[in-house]
């Protein structure tokens, strides 16, 4: 599963239709250019192969105030609508130890029902309570690492990630049976990504002159 594929999807999304720059700046606002392989070139190659495989619509639209060549603007389609869901869903249900889809899932949670998000969080803990038994059928962690000489730190730091994971999801739970946060359906959504020409205060560098994409 990529990362990259569900926050450009979602980036999108909460704009309407967006211009490569425009997605790229609201990655950086969220960060993700530090904890997943949202860079700029994986941004852009992600919008156009999306648009080839039917989930975005291109736009040629007018060339930018500061000159250069036309840009492009994306919107979902619908197949893109339903792409972006199932991703959030897979997302938020799957254990897996690359942190960044979790943290793209988080992201973009609250665009499905709070008691759907609840569900999928549950069934995310069984995931990690699962995979936990699978580890220690080889491994008993109240004999300490050292049965395995130091390989035995490798699965000592896996069921201690599974085991703080679940943990750390179970009040995630908590926190959203208890009311925390607007989910899809209850009202005006929360806005994370930057209005046109909006500064960005996390930009990694600066913006090349004429830059459009």
């Amino acid at each position: 599963m990529s990362a990259i594929r569900l926050l450009v999807l979602g980036a999108v999304r909460q704009h309407g239709r967006a211009h490569g720059y425009q997605v790229r700046n609201d990655l950086e606002y969220w960060g993700a250019h530090e904890w997943s392989n949202a860079k700029p070139g994986s941004i852009y190659h992600a919008l156009k192969q999306m648009a080839k495989q039917g989930l975005l619509r291109a736009h040629e639209v007018a060339p930018s105030t500061a000159g250069g060549p036309p840009r492009t603007e994306y919107e979902l389609t619908d197949q893109g609508q339903e792409e972006y869901l199932t991703l959030v869903r897979e997302s938020l249900t799957s254990y897996d130890q690359r942190p960044d889809i979790l943290t793209a899932a988080l992201g973009c949670m609250v665009d499905l029902p709070r008691d759907e998000v609840v569900g999928l969080l549950k069934e995310r803990v069984r995931s990690m309570e699962e995979w936990r038994r699978s580890v220690t059928e080889y491994y008993t962690p109240e004999d300490g690492p050292e049965q395995l000489g130091h390989i035995g730190e490798i699965m000592n730091h896996w069921v201690f990630s599974a085991d703080t994971g679940a943990e750390w999801t179970r009040g995630l739970i908590s926190r959203i049976e208890g009311g925390a946060y607007t989910f899809a359906g209850e009202g005006e959504p929360f806005v994370g990504v930057l209005a046109e020409g909006q500064e960005n205060p996390f930009a990694a560098g600066e913006r090349p002159a004429g830059n459009n994409r």
